[in-house]
Order: structure tokens, then C-alpha cells, then sequence
């Protein structure tokens, strides 16, 4: 057991001696030791270090229950007190909240751990490769690289940990005023040559962005989506669309799949694997998550998300969503596509590298409108001509992977989160690139 991971179960073992009568806690703990490097121009313009520890406890006494949130020193002395000031304050408020009908804690005791040991090496080695490989361009973006730590504990005895080790690289490399090349690189591993394969990939691209801009009259056109502008379409369902709940109220953009059967292509099969992704196999309220539940399986809707409050109030059984029923770890199978051959199948249309402010334009219809963003090109007979002027689209799922889509690819891509503010966030997809015969663009 590490210090990290025993200072929580003491804190978690204190709690207990707290309780009074029939009281009940359950606390969630989010740690990070992470490196943050800011790169502008080639150069590193911020280094820093973050070392945090926030813990989410909750008081329950019945159905009432209070939850705070504070942030801990990681000395247990003086942790310690401040939580027991905190569990005071919490059960001073306890007899004027109304009784809550659907809560839902686990009281199985199922305590878990899973501690991938890290592979990184240090983060200095890694900025060393990201400003020699940059020495050349102007390059900008941030280095996120550390570990992340995950915990649950309730006064039944259950103690779940999980730590691992991650990093991401999110940068660009500009050619002039709007003109850029966006890239990302992640993963638990950092991998000398494959951060080299998508350096030299976005260099090439950098050089296709010096020929003369060209805009395409609105209308369809066959595409190809690289998997990181895949993700922001895929990454819309999490605004409710595979929530059981908004399945239920109407209000999922996949409402049509559950109500009228409405299939996606038959290529398409949509999990979220616990078991393969970077978050926690456990939620905030202590339930257990599947290594895998299917979402969309050979284009039909066959699973949702299912919260513990969810589960409550329609009498089924939840399967670890958290409370907004959203996904951690989204993968999408691979197709038969090479990708090397993206280009080629392509033909003539637009490759897509990145989107951007994404809505939807008519969510009972799962349509999406974004912009085209940086590297993305106009192509003929599987050869870049130019790089395409900014775009809007306004186009429906249903039909992007529905009867529009081509093809999947064979290699997918690990996307990590690399959202930030106030902690690192624990969550990922897996996807392919994606080809489709229509894409429809609206200005």
C-alpha cells in the first residue's frame, strides 16, 4: 500500500469513530502529482508542479443526506480536525433537508485496487523531445504528465483505490494568423517514435498549409473524419444522449433508437470499457462498474447508462454511472479501413482534422452543427490540394453513421481528456477515423 493510498483509509478509518446514532458516510477522494509544462514559439514559457487532494464526503442519516467538499493538506493530524469540523457542520444541516426518495448507496461491500505501476519516464526527458522536435516551427500547447489517484470509502468497510499514471500532450503548430496544425499525443507509455511519427505527420501538414486557401460551395460532400474530430461528435452523446434517464423523459438525442428502433450502419458498435480505458471501475456513490457495457451494438441502441437514482426510481438494475450518466471511457470498434489509406478511399472530398463548438441544431434528431477547425483540407483523386477556409456543418448522427458512413478505420486512437481546470480529469475514448459519402455543409 502506498502513502498516498493509506493516508485515505486512515482518514476514512477516523470518519467512522465520528458517526453518531445511525449516521452514515460515504467520501470520494481525487489526488494528482501531476507536471504541467506551457509551450509557446517553441519554447517552454511555464513549468510547474500540482500537487493536490480534494475529498467529497457525504453524511446520510436515513434519507437525508449533506455533502461537502474540501481540500486536504495530506497531514492526517490536521485533516483529521478539519473534517470533523466539516461532518459537525454537515449534521447541523441534516434535520432541515427534506428526505431525498431515490437515494441509493451501495451497502454490499465490495472493496477493490487497481494500481498500474507508471511507465513514464521523467518529464524532463519528454520536454527535451518536445523542444528538439520543435526547434524548427512554432510551436504551442501544454504537457500534462503525472499520476492521478482515485478513492471511495463508506462506513460499511468498503475501500476502493485506483491509481495510474497518464500523460498528454496537446499542441499546435502555427504557419500564419488563423492557420494552424492541432495534434494530440497520450497515453500511459510515452513512446519516442510515435510521438516522432506525429510530429513529422504535422509538419507535413504544416507545409500543405502554405498553398492558397480554397472555400467549397455549402452542400455535401464525401469526408473523412481523423478520430480526434470523430471524438467531438461521439463526444455530443454525453449531453444526456446515453443517459437511461433522458431515454425515459424524452429528452436523449438517441430517443429515436429506443422509441422507433431507428438503427445506425451495422459497423457500428459503441461500449464503454472500463476494463480498457484510464478511469476508476468504481463511482462516488460505491457501486461496482462492469469492465464493459454495451451502448450500440451492430447499430442498434441495446444499453444506456444507468445512474444508482436512475435505477431506483424505475425499479431496473444501475450499472456504475455516475450521476450524470455520462461515459468514461467511450470506445467505438474499429472498422476495415487502413488508415494509411484514408486518403485514397477518400478520393475527392474533405479530410477533417479537427471540430469545434459543437450544439446541436435539432437534438430530437441527434443533428449537430460545428465548425471545421486548423488542418482540415480539400482532396482529389486521394491527394491534398489546399487547405479548406473555415466551414460550418450541420448534419444529423443518425445519418453520419448511419446510411452515410463508408467505413471505419482498422487502427484506432486513445483520447485522453485533457481538461484541467481544477484537477486532470480521468476520462478517455477509443476511436477510428471515420469515412462518410455525404457530409453536409452549411456555409
Amino acid at each position: 500500500m502506498n502513502n498516498t493510498q493509506q493516508y485515505f483509509y486512515e482518514l476514512a478509518a477516523f470518519l467512522n469513530t465520528r458517526l453518531q446514532g445511525n449516521e452514515q458516510f460515504t467520501c470520494w477522494f481525487s489526488a494528482e502529482a501531476s507536471d504541467f509544462v506551457r509551450f509557446n514559439r517553441s519554447v517552454i514559457r511555464q513549468p510547474g508542479h500540482v500537487h493536490q487532494m480534494t475529498l467529497s464526503l457525504r453524511l446520510i442519516d436515513g434519507l437525508r443526506h449533506a455533502e461537502t467538499t474540501l481540500s486536504l493538506a495530506g497531514h492526517l493530524t490536521q485533516d483529521s480536525a478539519l473534517c470533523a469540523t466539516q461532518l459537525s457542520g454537515l449534521r447541523s444541516l441534516l434535520g432541515d433537508l427534506p428526505e431525498d426518495p431515490y437515494l441509493l448507496i451501495s451497502q454490499e461491500v465490495q472493496s477493490t485496487e487497481h494500481i498500474v505501476p507508471s511507465q513514464l519516464p521523467d518529464s524532463a526527458s519528454i520536454v527535451d523531445q518536445i523542444l528538439s522536435a520543435g526547434r524548427d516551427c512554432d510551436l504551442v500547447g501544454i504537457l500534462a504528465a503525472g499520476p492521478v489517484y482515485r478513492g471511495f470509502a463508506n462506513s460499511f468497510g468498503q475501500r476502493n483505490w485506483h491509481q495510474s499514471a497518464n500523460f498528454n500532450l496537446d499542441w499546435s503548430l502555427y504557419q500564419n494568423r488563423d492557420k494552424a496544425v492541432k495534434t494530440s499525443y497520450a497515453g500511459l507509455q510515452w513512446d519516442a517514435a510515435a510521438f516522432a511519427d506525429k510530429f513529422r505527420n504535422a509538419t507535413e501538414q504544416l507545409a500543405l498549409l502554405e498553398r492558397t486557401p480554397i472555400t467549397v460551395k455549402p452542400g455535401p460532400y464525401r469526408a473523412y473524419l481523423t478520430p480526434t474530430a470523430l471524438n467531438e461528435i461521439i463526444g455530443m452523446l454525453n449531453w444526456d444522449g446515453l443517459s437511461e434517464k433522458a431515454l425515459r423523459t424524452k429528452q436523449s438525442s438517441l430517443r429515436r433508437m429506443r422509441d422507433e428502433q431507428l438503427p445506425l450502419h451495422a459497423a457500428v458498435n459503441l461500449s464503454e470499457d472500463t476494463a480498457n480505458g484510464i478511469a476508476p471501475g468504481f463511482q462516488s456513490d460505491g457501486f461496482i462498474k462492469p469492465d464493459q457495457v454495451k451502448l450500440i451494438e451492430h447499430g442498434q441502441l441495446v444499453g444506456s447508462m444507468i445512474s444508482p437514482r436512475t435505477a431506483l426510481e424505475y425499479g431496473i438494475q444501475t450499472n456504475g454511472a455516475d450521476g450524470r450518466e455520462s461515459t468514461a471511457a467511450l470506445a467505438l470498434a474499429a472498422g476495415d479501413l487502413p488508415m494509411a489509406r484514408a486518403l485514397a478511399e477518400l478520393d475527392t472530398g474533405i479530410y477533417i482534422s479537427n471540430l469545434w463548438y459543437l450544439n446541436f441544431s435539432d437534438r430530437a434528431n441527434c443533428r449537430m452543427t460545428g465548425m471545421t477547425r486548423f488542418a482540415s483540407f480539400w482532396v482529389e483523386n486521394g491527394e491534398i490540394q489546399a487547405p479548406l477556409n473555415v466551414m460550418r456543418f450541420d448534419d444529423s448522427l443518425f445519418r453520419l453513421l448511419g446510411d452515410k458512413l463508408l467505413g471505419l478505420t482498422q487502427e484506432r486512437e486513445l483520447l485522453i481528456d485533457s481538461e484541467s481546470y481544477g484537477e486532470r480529469r480521468a476520462g478517455s475514448t477509443l476511436l477510428p477515423g471515420a469515412l462518410v459519402k455525404d457530409f453536409s455543409f452549411v456555409l
